[in-house]
């Protein structure tokens, strides 16, 4: 049983940046898959981002690609989500996910984090 804990959430202006954490514990980090997801309010949870469990690939949705970056630490058991040059159609709320292996689909990941608020002020 993996356990997900996301921070670094919080306000931020237009065009600013912010870097989300993810800490897992309770499982083999490195084998997993790590993507993140985002629920805005009044809509469904999506896709952001992905990283497979060497690193070797990423995998990004339309809308954050060029300003979005995800990487992990596998010493620290830790995804990241490096986010610039934010807009304020990125509020959401920002959960982690992991995954026998990197996918874009909810019903890839197995276990889920709690979530985080970003919001982005015009």
């Amino acid at each position: 049983q993996v356990q997900l804990v996301e921070s670094g959430g919080g306000l931020v202006q237009a065009g600013g940046s912010l870097r989300l954490s993810c800490a897992a514990s309770g499982g083999t980090f490195s084998s997993y898959a790590m993507g993140w997801f985002r629920q805005a309010p009044g809509k469904e949870r999506e896709f952001v981002a992905a990283i497979n469990w060497r690193a070797a690939n990423t995998y990004y949705a339309d809308s954050v690609k060029g300003r979005f970056t995800i990487s992990r630490d596998d010493a620290k058991n830790t995804v990241y989500l490096e986010m610039n040059s934010l807009k304020p159609e990125d509020t959401a709320v920002y959960y982690c996910a992991a995954a026998a292996a990197m996918g874009r689909l909810e019903d890839e990941y197995d276990y889920w984090g709690q979530g985080t608020q970003v919001t982005v002020s015009s």
